[in-house]
């Protein structure tokens, strides 16, 4: 239960203080209803003289906005309230129960268990946007790997041996995904709740043009030199959608963003292409 503070008058009689407190008890109880995401502050306090005021930090829910609430007498006002655990992941080690485990615990060296909430741009300690630099990507998933390699935990039980191979496979195929932009593209549309078909048809009679050339160039390729001069123009295509994807998606232009990465698709398709003829 919540104990408020009150603030009387030094002659007001015990009496009073006590029907203070059963009135203020008795009308939040019977004019105010709070959702079960109000969070309570047991610092608050209610201070009483000509007007009654409650801390409105005292009841807030994490994501309102600081408006004046009016229940009769009493006037809520404050900040916004919200506790830590709404922006962060407390993990705890299941082998030693250290606190701040994530895939790994650095206090027993215990392998942890797949969060599936955990997202890749997390697993790299990466912000969530569509421009990065592979670096960044390469060293983390070196150390990851170091850690979580299931070779390195062959003699442990089976069940941090399972987590081993989970770890590591997921951590792998977030190195796979962020590392390439096509699919790095899809990847941020999906954590946005936006899936794209890249096997959508396209009907653009320039761009299907442009594709049938590259692929009667790639075809016709005598040698490495013209494969890889053509692979470097497909590549600079590949560049140009994939920064007119970034634009759109920071403008929240979904629907131009969606289009930019079926033409990226075209051309990464053209550069798997040569790689297997090189």
């Amino acid at each position: 239960p919540r104990s408020l503070s009150l603030s009387l008058p030094s002659s007001s009689p015990m009496n009073k203080t006590k029907k203070l407190v059963a009135s203020v008890s008795t009308l939040l109880r019977r004019r105010t209803y709070y959702p079960s995401n109000f969070r309570c502050n047991p610092l608050a306090t209610v201070a009483v003289s000509s007007q009654t005021y409650l801390s409105r930090e005292s009841l807030q829910p994490c994501s309102a906005k600081p408006l004046p609430i009016s229940v009769g007498e009493l006037q809520f006002s404050g900040r916004d309230f919200c506790s830590e655990s709404c922006d962060k992941r407390s993990s705890v080690c299941w082998n030693c129960g250290f606190s701040s485990a994530f895939l790994f615990c650095e206090s027993c060296r215990s392998i942890q268990p797949v969060d599936h909430s955990v997202d890749y741009f997390q697993i790299f300690g990466l912000e969530k946007k569509y421009e990065l630099d592979p670096g960044s990507l390469e060293g983390k998933y070196k150390d990851w790997q170091k850690k979580l390699h299931p070779d390195l935990v062959h003699q442990k039980s089976q069940k941090e041996r399972d987590y081993a191979a989970e770890q590591s496979a997921k951590v792998t195929e977030a190195m796979r995904t962020l590392n390439k932009r096509l699919s790095r593209a899809m990847y941020i549309m999906k954590l946005n709740g936006i899936h794209v078909n890249e096997e959508e048809t396209i009907t653009d009679p320039t761009l299907l043009m442009e594709i049938m050339e590259v692929r009667e160039a790639i075809a016709e390729a005598n040698d490495s030199k013209e494969l890889n001069q053509i692979r470097s123009q497909v590549q600079e295509k590949l560049k140009q959608w994939s920064d007119s994807f970034d634009e759109a998606f920071q403008s929240q232009r979904f629907d131009e963003a969606v289009k930019c990465i079926q033409r990226m698709t075209y051309y990464e398709r053209a550069c798997e292409e040569i790689v297997k003829k090189l």
